[in-house]
């Protein structure tokens, strides 16, 4: 009896499909991802092409509300250190949306943005930035320290030469977006 159950519950698409997911999603972010520590340019390179990998997987795993547009549009506020690595996700489709990335130097013109990546030039702005977003289906990100505390849903850290990330679950919550389970099973902290 308790084979037959085991078995029907293997079969289901569902399980099936939640697993892949899960195996893909822990492979992604959990992957050793040691950063090179030769020359500073090459160091940066590294970290932020191992950032815009993770960038691609928080997009996959962040539900926005129904009335979103079909595009998802990727919005780096602030210095660009990505350089080409973050255009790799340009038109890849991540949920059936496809992601648009966008380099924004006006504060208005980010209200046009699903992701809003405040760059760590801009980083002494967060709660000024943070207050014109609030309230809409914004994702944000940073890569600065304590940002997550101060408000941004996901911000990477650089941890013992990995890359590690922290979720503030009430400010994703506040933009009416759903992270998933898996995602917050592998940050280092969850702020409710």
């Amino acid at each position: 009896m308790r084979l037959t159950l085991l078995a029907k519950l293997i079969r289901s698409d569902r399980f099936v499909k939640r697993i892949i997911c899960h195996c893909v999603l822990v492979l992604c972010l959990s992957f050793n991802c040691t950063l090179v520590q030769s020359a500073a340019y090459a160091e940066d390179s590294v970290e932020y092409q191992v950032k815009a990998a993770f960038i691609a997987n928080f997009i996959a795993f962040t539900n926005w509300p129904d009335d979103t547009l079909q595009t998802i549009d990727l919005c780096i506020y602030g210095e660009d250190y990505f350089g080409s690595s973050i255009d790799q996700l340009q038109n890849k489709s991540s949920n059936n949306r496809k992601i648009r990335v966008r380099r924004i130097s006006d504060l208005g013109a980010l209200n046009e943005c699903q992701v809003v990546f405040i760059s760590k030039s801009n980083a002494s702005s967060v709660m000024a930035i943070l207050d014109s977003l609030r309230g809409k289906p914004m994702l944000t990100l940073a890569d600065s320290p304590n940002m997550a505390a101060q408000g941004v849903v996901i911000n990477m850290n650089l941890r013992n030469e990995k890359i590690v990330f922290e979720v503030n679950l009430k400010a994703a919550r506040e933009s009416g977006l759903y992270i998933s389970s898996q995602l917050l099973q592998l940050a280092t902290r969850v702020y409710q």
